[in-house]
């Protein structure tokens, strides 16, 4: 262990999260982990390290954080106003937090779910192998002010560098392929649903995201009969209401609402990232579309740290000025450099 980060005031829902636990869905357990693991990804790639180290989820809002050591940061996912002792921090860029210095993390800007990543990710006890806390399974808990969390160790890197995020932020369109009981939709309801700019609702969190929609709901002949079968996150529910659910990474393992679609894995971010009263339009694509799409997304994820730049800043507002070299040698003003000195 190589020092510690101490929450001083924590924000609602601020959690550690990872990639989540793969292979327990026959035991009940979905694999969880973070609701934007796209952020997880791009603070990996800025520090330089794995994305299947843990960070700490923000949602809507952050805290105030202080290290025991001198330690880098990075901040990616919903952008927020944060700062090092009133110092103003750019996001989506990493930092030097200096020992004993206060972060704070405001509310967010443009999205739901802000990442807090330090060097070396945070050395808690895997459970199941992962450090994730599944708030709606018991595992973990939701952070408050006092904990103190182990870092690991954090090897040689920069701070200083940038990465332009991946689009995913205010809603738009979400693709969606076929599921279980969308064939038991009409095809007018299909298509009225695929023509709906729907609204996410405020009622969200790490299981799902309601939408509402003007209008009536969406409904389907017997789907009051339907056998509870599994489901996986991305799944879209019609509820008792006739309001489409989104089903996300905490969701359980099985239901009996009928399904109209399935959200591709490339665009659950954009629904987890969407806030409050964004708009959102689902889209049918086939199967083979379905796929090149997501091939084409996780290559793109790939390539991130081939992206990352270093971060130009105004030097007034350098905390570490010293620690750059900004000056590579000394020349004189008036001296010929093509003449040879006496």
């Amino acid at each position: 262990m190589s020092g510690h980060l101490d929450i001083v005031q924590a924000g609602p829902g601020l959690s550690l999260q990872d990639l989540g636990r793969p292979g327990f869905r026959a035991q009940g357990l979905t694999i969880g982990g973070a609701a934007d693991p796209v952020a997880l990804c791009e603070g990996a790639a800025i520090l330089g390290q794995s994305a299947n180290l843990a960070a700490l989820e923000m949602a809507g809002s952050g805290g105030a954080f202080r290290g025991s050591v001198d330690m880098r940061i990075a901040l990616t996912g919903a952008e927020m106003a944060a700062n090092i002792d009133g110092d103003p921090l750019m996001w989506n860029a990493s930092h030097l937090l200096p020992a004993g210095a206060t972060l704070t993390i405001g509310g967010a800007r443009n999205g739901s779910y802000g990442y807090l990543h330090v060097g070396g990710g945070f050395d808690t006890l895997p459970q199941m192998g992962s450090r994730s806390s599944h708030l709606s399974a018991g595992l973990g808990r939701a952070l408050q002010a006092g904990d103190s969390l182990p870092l690991g160790q954090d090897g040689t890197g920069q701070t200083g560098m940038t990465l332009t995020p991946v689009t995913r932020f205010g809603g738009g369109a979400v693709r969606v392929v076929a599921s279980m009981q969308t064939a038991s939709f009409s095809p007018d309801t299909q298509d009225r649903f695929t023509q709906t700019e729907f609204v996410r609702d405020a009622r969200a969190n790490r299981m799902g995201v309601r939408m509402d929609q003007p209008g009536e709901g969406f409904t389907t002949e017997g789907q009051l009969t339907i056998v509870s079968e599994v489901i996986v996150p991305g799944d879209i529910q019609i509820t008792g209401d006739g309001a489409p659910f989104v089903l996300m990474y905490e969701c359980q393992t099985t239901g009996g609402y009928p399904r109209i679609g399935t959200v591709i894995p490339c665009d659950l971010p954009r629904v987890a990232q969407a806030q409050t009263g964004a708009v959102i339009r689902f889209e049918f694509v086939g199967m083979a579309e379905a796929i090149a799409l997501q091939t084409r997304f996780l290559a793109e994820l790939k390539a991130l740290p081939s992206k990352v730049t270093p971060l130009v800043r105004d030097p007034a507002n350098i905390r570490d000025l010293l620690g750059y070299q900004l000056i590579s040698g000394a020349v004189s003003a008036q001296a010929n450099p093509f003449e040879e000195e006496n």
